[in-house]
C-alpha cells in the first residue's frame, strides 16, 4: 500500500485529467437550484494509536499499532444551489473504514495479524463554496456515523484463527471532513435536463474518529471518488454570437383601465342606512375617566333618553356619510344603557385593557360600569368585570415597530360582550346591534367620472385622458401619477344635456414605453334628482381583508335580500391611515371585493343575475374617507367597506 504522502498526488493529478477532459461549452440554459444523484467512493483508511483487546475473552500478546486499508463508499445525494457562490449538500452513505493492521509477533515468536471490516451509515450534511465561472467548488462539514459492523479477523501462529465483533465499539461517531469537487456537464447546453459528472476528494482528519471507547485507535480516511448529478433547470434565451441582433425590449405590464360612470350629475340620495357600532370605548392615554368625546348623560336626562331619538334624518355631508353619524356611536354608553334597561333580564361583560396592566385595565372597565349603574340605575349584579394588558383582538401585529402610538392608543379600551341578543347580535360578531339613520347624502363620486388604471403608481411615469365627443371636441385632463383619479361628470358635459364621450389613456411605463388605452362614457345631467337607497356597512380588524365570519351571515341574509334585480350596488372599502400609502390601498380594495364576492355567491344562489356592481377601493384618501383620522374611534370606523343598494328607477 502506498503511502498517503503519495496517493495524494496521484489523486490530485488524476482529477485534474478528468476535469480538463470534461471541459463543456458554457451552458445556454439556466442551472438547476436542487441537484440529486449518487457516488461512490474509496475510502483509504489509514490507523493509528493502540488495539489489543479484542472482545471481552480474547486479549492480543501483543499491540497492534498502525495499519491502512482501502474500503468502499456510497451514498445518495442532494444539492441546493441557489443563486451566488453558497450551497449546501446532503450525503446519506455507507461508509466503510475497513483496513488491516501492520503484523506483529507475540512473545511466543508467532506471528499475528487482525483485519477489521468496520463500517458505518453516515449523515454528512456540508456548506458548499462554488468557484464563480468555474465548475471547482470546495465543501466542509460535519460527519454523524452510525456504527453498522465492528467484525474483525485475528490470526496468531499456533492458535485458532479467531473471527468475531470488536467489543467497546462507539455505537456513534461524530468528525468532520473538508474537501474538493468539479462538476463536469455531461448533458447537452441546450438541454434544461442537466447531467453532472463529478470527481472529488476529501480528507478525514483523526479527530473524532476513535471508534472504540477503549484504547487509542484512531483512524484518518482520504476519500477519492465520483458523483453523477441530476438537475431541472430551465430555458434561457441564447444570444446569436454570429449577427448582432439587439436584445428584446422588456414585456409590458398588461395595464387595465376602466372607466365608471357617475350616476347622475348632480344625483341626491335619500338613504336608509344600517349603522354597526363598535362595541368598544376608548380611553385617553393617562386617564381612567371617560373622554368628554363621548356623550354623558345626567340621571335625569337618562330617564327620557331613548335610542330611537338617534335614528332622526341627518344633514348632508359631502363625503357621503353623515357627519352625526360618528356622535351616534359617542351614545354608545347612552344605548346600552337604555338596552339594559329595556331588557332587564341582560347581562354584559366589560373588558378593559391597558398597556400598564390588568390591574388598570379593570380600572378602566369599573368607570364604565359605575356610569351605567349612576346613570341609567342599571343593577351592578348585571355587569361583570375584567381586566387584561391587551385586548382579545389588538390592534397592532407582533414584531410590529411603526406608528406603534396610534396602534397602542385603540388598545386602550373597554370592550363591551354578551350574549343577550337584544344587545349584541349576529349582524357583527361581538359588534352592538346596529342603529337605523335616514339622511338625504350628497355624495361627491356620483357625480364623477372616476377612472381607474391598475399599477399606475407603480409602474407608470404618469398618465392622463383625452375625451373626446361625439363631434370631435376634445378635453385633456392630467397628467396623473396614481392608480385612480376622477372627473367632474358636469365638467365634461359642459352645457350639454348629455352625451357619449370616447376616453383615452396615454401614459409611459418608467421605462420609455408608450402605453395607450381605450374606453367610452355615457353622461346624463339629472340636476335635482333624488334617488333612494339603502346603505349597510362592515367593520374590519387591524389591517385584515377578510371580514368577520359572522358577517357572511348578514351579507347573505341581510344585505343580498335588500338587492333587486336591476339595482346597482356599490361597494367602497377604506382604510384608517395606520401603515403605507400603497399597502391601504391594496387592502382596500381587497376589503371590497371580499364583499363583492360574499354578495354575488348570495345572489347567484338567489338567482338575481341582473346586478350592477361598482366596487372601488380608496385606501386612506382623506377625501374620500368616510371620517377624519384624529380620534382612536375614527380610525376604527375607517377600517370598513360601505355598500350602497340603489334600487332600479
Amino acid at each position: 500500500m502506498l503511502p498517503i504522502n503519495k496517493i495524494l498526488p496521484k489523486l490530485i493529478t488524476c482529477m485534474l485529467m478528468i476535469i480538463m477532459a470534461g471541459t463543456t461549452v458554457k451552458a445556454q440554459n439556466t442551472q438547476p437550484t436542487w441537484w440529486f444523484g449518487a457516488s461512490g467512493a474509496a475510502n483509504f483508511n489509514f490507523y493509528d494509536g493502540t488495539t489489543q483487546r479484542l472482545t471481552s475473552s480474547l486479549i492480543a500478546p501483543t499491540a497492534f499499532h498502525k495499519g491502512k486499508g482501502v474500503a468502499p463508499y456510497g451514498s445518495v445525494l442532494v444539492e441546493y444551489r441557489p443563486v451566488g457562490v453558497w450551497g449546501v449538500m446532503l450525503n446519506v452513505a455507507y461508509d466503510g473504514r475497513g483496513g488491516k493492521f501492520d503484523g506483529v509477533v507475540a512473545p511466543c515468536d508467532c506471528p499475528a495479524t487482525l483485519k477489521t471490516s468496520t463500517s458505518y451509515i453516515a449523515i454528512e450534511p456540508s456548506l458548499r463554496l462554488s468557484v464563480p465561472s468555474t465548475g471547482l467548488y470546495f465543501f466542509t462539514g460535519p460527519r454523524v456515523a452510525f456504527n453498522a459492523s465492528s467484525g474483525f479477523d485475528y490470526t496468531q501462529l499456533r492458535q485458532p484463527n479467531t473471527s468475531a465483533e470488536l467489543v467497546a465499539m462507539h455505537k456513534t461517531i461524530i468528525s468532520g471532513q473538508v474537501g474538493a469537487g468539479y462538476d463536469i456537464m455531461m448533458s447537452s447546453a441546450n438541454s434544461t435536463t442537466k447531467v453532472s459528472l463529478s470527481p472529488f476528494v476529501s480528507f478525514h482528519p483523526y479527530f473524532g474518529q476513535a471508534p472504540r471507547s477503549i484504547e487509542s485507535w484512531q483512524v484518518t480516511t482520504v476519500r477519492a471518488g465520483i458523483a453523477l448529478k441530476f438537475g431541472k433547470g430551465s430555458k434561457a434565451k441564447v444570444k446569436d454570437v454570429v449577427v448582432a441582433v439587439p436584445p428584446p425590449a422588456p414585456p409590458v405590464h398588461s395595464f387595465v383601465f376602466n372607466v365608471r360612470a357617475p350616476l347622475a350629475v348632480p344625483l341626491q340620495r335619500q338613504v336608509s342606512e344600517t349603522l354597526p357600532l363598535r362595541n368598544s370605548v376608548f380611553f385617553d392615554e393617562g386617564s381612567t375617566q371617560i373622554s368628554a368625546r363621548y356623550v354623558m348623560l345626567t340621571p335625569d336626562q337618562a330617564t327620557t333618553f331613548r335610542e330611537e331619538q338617534l335614528q332622526n334624518a341627518q344633514t348632508d355631508n359631502n363625503t357621503g356619510r353623515s357627519a352625526r353619524q360618528l356622535n351616534v356611536y359617542h351614545n354608545i354608553l347612552n344605548i346600552l344603557g337604555d338596552r339594559l334597561r329595556a331588557n332587564p333580564n341582560a347581562v354584559i361583560l366589560l373588558t378593559g385593557a391597558s398597556a400598564n396592566g390588568p390591574k388598570e385595565g379593570k380600572e378602566l372597565a369599573e368607570t364604565v360600569k359605575q356610569y351605567l349603574v349612576a346613570t341609567f340605575a342599571i343593577d351592578g349584579s348585571r355587569i361583570a368585570v375584567q381586566g387584561r394588558t391587551k385586548p382579545v383582538i389588538p390592534s397592532e401585529h407582533p414584531g410590529g415597530t411603526k406608528e406603534l402610538a396610534l396602534l397602542r392608543a385603540g388598545n386602550r379600551r373597554v370592550d363591551i360582550t354578551s350574549a343577550s341578543p337584544q344587545l349584541l347580535v349576529e349582524v357583527g360578531g361581538d359588534m352592538m346591534k346596529p342603529v337605523q339613520i335616514n339622511a338625504t347624502q350628497v355624495n361627491p363620486l356620483d357625480s364623477q367620472v372616476v377612472l381607474n388604471v391598475d399599477s399606475a403608481q407603480q409602474l407608470l411615469k404618469s398618465w392622463s385622458v383625452d375625451v373626446t365627443d361625439s363631434k370631435g371636441v376634445a378635453q385633456h385632463f392630467g397628467p396623473y401619477t396614481s392608480d385612480q383619479a376622477s372627473i367632474p361628470g358636469a365638467t365634461i358635459l359642459g352645457t350639454s344635456p348629455d352625451g357619449d364621450y370616447k376616453i383615452v389613456m396615454t401614459g409611459e411605463t418608467t421605462t420609455g414605453t408608450p402605453v395607450r388605452m381605450e374606453s367610452t362614457v355615457h353622461l346624463v345631467r339629472q340636476d335635482g334628482a333624488v334617488v333612494k337607497g339603502i346603505r349597510y356597512s362592515i367593520l374590519y380588524d387591524f389591517d385584515k381583508a377578510n371580514s368577520i365570519a359572522s358577517y357572511d351571515k348578514f351579507l347573505t341574509d341581510i344585505v343580498a335580500a335588500s338587492i333587486t334585480d336591476g339595482s346597482t350596488v356599490i361597494i367602497h372599502g377604506h382604510t384608517d391611515k395606520i401603515g403605507d400609502v400603497d399597502h391601504n390601498m391594496k387592502l382596500s380594495k381587497e376589503r371590497a371585493m371580499d364583499v363583492q364576492n360574499t354578495l354575488q355567491r348570495a345572489l347567484t344562489k338567489a338567482g338575481k343575475t341582473n346586478v350592477k356592481f361598482e366596487t372601488l377601493g380608496f385606501g386612506e384618501d382623506a377625501a374620500n374617507a368616510p371620517f377624519d383620522n384624529n380620534t382612536t374611534e375614527e380610525r376604527f370606523y375607517n377600517r370598513t367597506v360601505i355598500i350602497d343598494i340603489v334600487p332600479v328607477k
